[in-house]
């Protein structure tokens, strides 16, 4: 069997709107306007859509696991069930120590493996330098997205999501 391409997506201002704190009450977390048009761009041309996300506030105390689950299954619903699978890290750095956690890559390497992914034809999507961080250990070329770091920060850098499907299909 071949090996699969795909696309691995950070969650919070790739997916979801940033919020600046965490992220986990069902009437705060938004979809971005154009994500369920550019993952189905991407599923349409061959990618798995695996998302990896630090969730450190579990950690915290700031909110539980099923916080979380329930923030996950409303961005599923919101597009169409697109994503193959969602891993997410619940510790912090100060905390509990982790190698899931991003600029770790644990995660990147456990959907690697389950999922028979060839990183060679597999990309990263963050908004941070941690989730390209992350990338480069395993790697998975990347995209940084938004507006957080100055332009010309990262090579490839683009607005946002469907900016960054279309580079990806686009070759």
């Amino acid at each position: 069997m071949a090996k699969q391409k795909c696309v691995f997506l950070d969650r919070d201002g790739v997916l979801n709107r940033e919020r600046g704190d965490y992220t986990y009450l069902l009437d705060e977390f938004e979809v971005l306007p154009g994500v369920p048009e550019a993952l189905t761009l991407l599923k349409n041309n061959g990618y798995l859509l695996i998302v990896i996300t630090n969730q450190g506030g579990i950690a915290k105390g700031l909110y539980t696991k099923d916080d979380v689950m329930a923030c996950h299954r409303k961005l599923q619903d919101s597009c169409n069930n697109l994503i193959n699978a969602i891993y997410y890290a619940p510790s912090h750095p100060n905390y509990s120590e982790s190698l899931s956690r991003k600029p770790d890559s644990l995660m990147l390497e456990r959907a690697i493996a389950k999922y028979d992914i060839d990183v060679n034809y597999s990309w990263m999507i963050g908004d941070s330098l941690r989730d390209i961080e992350a990338a480069d250990r395993v790697g998975v070329r990347s995209i940084l997205v938004g507006d957080k770091y100055e332009a010309g920060t990262y090579p490839l850098q683009v607005n946002d999501l469907w900016d960054a499907a279309q580079v990806i299909v686009g070759g």
